[in-house]
């Protein structure tokens, strides 16, 4: 426990005294000097009905707590007088019972105040029908206070929440406005709507920026789930907690970017979750910078009756992850994180013998004291409220009271606190922030095209990504034998290289079901929808310098030369500003022991070198080389001095698969060039899943979208015969449900072949899918024929031990595709490959299709405006 400090003024601790420590008793420091207030400058908190404790959830950001408002008070001393500053807008009373109010942040003068208000909620109404959060600003000066946007239809169009000052003036605050999302909507043909968060709890919350006035808003973050808390550095980039929640994730950790989303990459904290009480699990939020340059970081589950949990330090300017340091302090073996308190909090649903903290906010003063809302731990013991004495603790039936959070000065040197007001029953003062004036951050100004990015790719509505080399695994050499051998034409042929392609995928956005309520059959196999944005080739050194699509969350796959992928998904969501370009040394394998993060610039140096003179080796001696450059870097400096229509078309990536060997010198290689190849759309004679236009030109608009079955399932029944030169004479046929289908060619039942049926007609398991899907991805019951019908094949797997009779059981038949993973469907695509039973029944063109379908998840419909609705 904390020296808990005498307050000055005869500050009542009645609530106190019973529930400070173990023993029930105060354990107040003797002669030590008591914390001095910060006299003569403001603090602003919120004031709040204690919420029901189920209504805590970090996950949940436009849940309406009750009763709330925004108080000031000109010191930070207990006494003080505090004044509601919002009453003149909510009414008379803390909140009068129908506003709520949070998320405050001082400007670095500290002369203004600005947060996130609702309301007046209207009792038994919809969330639809409620009052959006909106951002309002206080000036102390002057007790003036108004809505930042006021407009009330611009106000209306999104919940606006936690806003922060940027150091030129502006705002940033998190938003479910989606400004720049919902104008790519448009651009893909849909409605535009907000875009629910990945498990469609409600609309994600991701940042924007606007001007102090509340014009020019504008989107700057493209999480598909939210992105919370933004505050700003000293080094004037902006940092944030992001819900990272693609399939295979599941964390809130800490983000850093550009005010304009340039530059965006992790921050801190994606593999050190289980680092709460007893290795628990927690998330890192409300990150504030403190003087020192480490950060105060509230550390909790998503998930806490008590609505708190413990104030961490974490010195991410030297560490990535707790144990991770950056590339500069590789010696360092941690930890990144340290108590900023000696309380001990247990940050667990059980009693935590030091409390809580519900937030903090740094002093920069050089104190090292931190104004926290913390609660006191108190049980319930037999139905009484008691301090958590050791009797207590040791109490297996002993419950958590409800919290009694209120502000305290914490002094981080002499690990003491001051109270500052008096803890009131069903009362929780949270969010308070102090009015003291500090450095003014960095100036970062937003990228302008044609000074700071190229203008021609930000008027295509693109940036550029650029990897040094996919071989590159955190900072390793993985080729075999290594990259530059690979790189060598003379050494290595194009089927010599594992990696030949690389492939973007993005979230497709899902409506709230007020505006399209589909049937959750759509997804099939995958609890989500995806998208393909393009494809690129993998120059023979591993690298890649290709345009994305600005303003979409995309992720990558590097691919072999079938088109499948061969590592595990990348998990986290990238994402470029119109002209940025975002270069990576390589990619990354998350071990399951001592994981390790790449996500950050400065982790690794690079594995790969690149030109060590102005041509590798046996290569086109017209592609010169600049000393360091890729491959790629080279092809693109050269493509891009080009005018005209030409320009930059080495980057141009494609929806189709290509290659085409542009390296290969054969005088000096000794060997002719590889040969040139597509998987093309164009091949294909059923319905392709982008449109013409994408197929003969690609940009920023185009999408390949996937639906089961409008592009799979017409695979199996397509005609696939060979016939005489007399074009009458049958020689072959080898369509698919000639033989995978339950009756043959003269109508006898019969069990299909390999126990997979293709044919039309709905699944008896799922009416909404054909049973040929559940088939391919499901498993289901091996059948016989019996009497002139199929029936399942059941075994004896045991006896009743009361009847005697054998239990039997269906024999199951394992899917032939695994989604997510063509590569691990080999089930399936073996037979297909040279010398499969398969080899040549399905074109090239037809197995890419399947390949980047089973790839991206082997979804029913990838758009849900054309899945069935409820």
């Amino acid at each position: 426990m904390p020296k808990i400090l005498s307050a000055c003024c005869g500050l009542a601790l009645a609530v106190v005294i019973s529930a400070c420590s173990p023993n029930g008793s105060i354990d107040i420091a003797k002669g030590q000097k008591a914390a001095p207030g910060i006299v003569d400058i403001p603090i602003a908190y919120v004031k709040r009905t204690l919420p029901p404790a189920n209504k805590d959830d970090l996950r949940n950001m436009r849940t309406f707590f009750v009763s709330a408002d925004v108080f000031v008070k000109d010191r930070a001393d207990a006494s003080a007088a505090e004044r509601n500053i919002t009453t003149r807008v909510t009414g008379t009373g803390t909140g009068a019972g129908q506003w709520d109010a949070s998320s405050l942040d001082v400007s670095a003068d500290g002369s203004k105040l600005v947060f996130a208000l609702r309301g007046p909620m209207v009792p038994n109404a919809k969330e639809e029908q409620q009052p959006k959060w909106a951002i309002w600003e206080y000036t102390f000066a002057t007790d003036q206070l108004h809505r930042i946007i006021g407009s009330d239809v611009v106000a209306a169009e999104g919940h606006d929440v936690e806003p922060h000052y940027l150091p030129d003036g502006r705002i940033l605050f998190s938003s479910t406005r989606q400004r720049q999302s919902k104008a790519v909507l448009l651009d893909e043909g849909k409605p535009q709507f907000e875009a629910q968060t990945e498990d469609r709890r409600e609309p994600a919350f991701v940042l924007h920026v606007m001007n102090a006035d509340g014009t020019d808003i504008h989107q700057i973050s493209f999480n598909a789930s939210h992105d919370l808390a933004p505050t700003v550095l000293s080094n004037g980039r902006i940092i944030w907690s992001r819900w990272d929640h693609a399939p295979g994730r599941d964390g809130i950790h800490l983000y850093s970017a550009n005010p304009d989303g340039t530059g965006l990459q992790l921050h801190y904290g994606a593999v050190s979750h289980m680092t709460g009480y007893n290795n628990t699990e927690i998330h890192f939020t409300q990150a504030h910078e403190m003087q020192s340059g480490n950060l105060l970081v509230l550390a909790r589950p998503y998930t806490d009756d008590q609505f708190g949990g413990d104030l961490l330090i974490v010195d991410a300017k030297t560490y990535v992850e707790n144990t991770q340091p950056m590339l500069a302090s590789g010696s360092l073996l941690g930890p990144a994180q340290s108590k900023a308190t000696g309380d001990d909090i247990r940050t667990i649903p059980a009693l935590s013998p030091g409390g809580m903290f519900s937030s903090a906010y740094p002093l920069w003063d050089g104190s090292g004291r931190i104004l926290v809302s913390w609660t006191q731990c108190r049980a319930v013991v037999a139905g009484q409220v008691v301090p958590c004495s050791n009797a207590a603790l040791a109490d297996p039936t002993a419950t958590r009271a409800p919290p009694l959070y209120s502000l305290w000065m914490y002094d981080t040197q002499t690990q003491s606190q001051l109270p500052l007001m008096t803890p009131q029953a069903n009362v929780m003062i949270t969010d308070a922030v102090v009015a003291q004036a500090r450095s003014l951050p960095v100036v970062i100004l937003d990228k302008v095209p044609g000074v700071d990015v190229d203008a021609a790719l930000a008027g295509e509505g693109v940036g550029v990504l650029d990897v040094r080399s996919v071989y590159d695994i955190a900072g390793v050499d993985t080729a075999a034998p290594n990259i530059s051998t690979l790189a060598n034409p003379a050494l290595r042929t194009a089927a010599q290289r594992p990696a030949r392609f690389i492939r973007l995928e993005k979230p497709v956005s899902l409506p709230d079901k007020k505006v399209l309520d589909f049937r959750n059959t759509a997804f099939g196999a995958s609890n989500f929808m995806r998208e393909i944005l393009a494809y690129a080739p993998v120059e023979p050194d591993g690298s890649v310098r290709m345009k994305v699509p600005a303003n979409v969350a995309f992720q990558i796959s590097v691919l072999d030369r079938q088109g499948r992928r061969i590592s595990a998904p990348h998990r986290a969501w990238l994402q470029v500003r119109p002209g940025e370009v975002l270069s990576c040394n390589g990619c990354h394998v998350r071990a399951a022991t001592n994981p390790k993060v790449h996500g950050r610039q400065g982790l690794f140096a690079a594995a790969w070198a690149g030109a060590s003179s102005n041509v590798f080796p046996a290569t086109d001696p017209t592609l010169t080389a600049q000393t360091g450059e890729t491959m790629a870097q080279i092809r693109a400096r050269i493509s891009c001095a080009i005018p005209g229509l030409n320009r930059c078309s080495s980057m141009q990536p494609s929806v189709d698969v290509l290659y085409d060997d542009v390296w290969t010198n054969p005088a000096v290689a000794g060997r002719t060039k590889d040969a040139s190849f597509g998987y093309r759309y164009a091949d294909l004679t059923t319905t392709a899943p982008t449109n013409a236009t994408c197929r003969t030109q690609w940009s920023a608009l185009c999408r390949i979208t996937i639906h089961y079955a409008a592009m799979i399932h017409p695979l199996w029944s397509k005609p696939r015969v060979t016939f005489a030169a007399d074009g009458v004479t049958v020689l072959s046929d080898r369509t698919c449900t000639r033989c995978h289908s339950p009756k043959d060619a003269a109508n006898v039942v019969r069990v299909p072949a390999g126990q997979l049926d293709l044919s039309d007609g709905p699944s008896a398991l799922e009416p909404d899918h054909l049973n040929s899907y559940q088939e391919l991805l499901f498993t289901h019951n091996a059948q016989t024929v019996n009497m002139g019908a199929l029936q399942d094949i059941l075994v004896t797997i045991g006896i009743d031990p009361v009847t005697g009779q054998p239990i039997q059981a269906p024999v199951p038949v394992p899917p032939s595709l695994s989604a997510g993973s063509a590569l691990g469907s080999t089930r399936f695509f073996s037979r297909f490959d040279a010398g499969g039973s398969h080899a040549g029944d399905l074109s090239p063109a037809e197995l890419r299709l399947l390949a980047e379908w089973v790839d991206i998840g082997a979804q029913y419909f990838n758009n849900p405006f054309v899945a069935p609705l409820n």
